[in-house]
């Protein structure tokens, strides 16, 4: 299966860096609310936690778009194995939002 990821490894890794620059803003919100949740005091924690869910949620959205573009040109089973491959590099490399995202 090794073989079979690296055959799309440097589409997947030129499309995390396209998203990495074009999304830096969006990154740049994940990891503020993130501060700002790991210093908030215990009132406003609950609050600041939902903020930052939301932004990692705005930012996998971005991913699975950015996955899904390339996805619908390729063949059924081709497609998949790019989903497998994108999925496995996105979560080394955003681990923060790619834990969830849909293979």
């Amino acid at each position: 299966m090794a073989f079979r990821r690296r055959r799309f490894a440097d589409l997947v890794e030129r499309q995390l860096d396209l998203f990495e620059t074009e999304s830096a803003g969006l990154l740049d919100d994940v990891d503020e609310a993130l501060e700002a949740y790991n210093t908030a005091d215990r009132d406003d924690a609950e609050e600041l936690y939902g903020d930052y869910v939301d932004r990692v949620d705005l930012a996998r959205e971005e991913l699975e778009e950015l996955r899904d573009a390339s996805r619908l040109t390729l063949e059924e089973a081709a497609a998949e194995e790019y989903a497998t491959a994108f999925a496995a590099a996105a979560r080394v490399r955003f681990p923060h939002l790619a834990l969830e995202l849909d293979d």
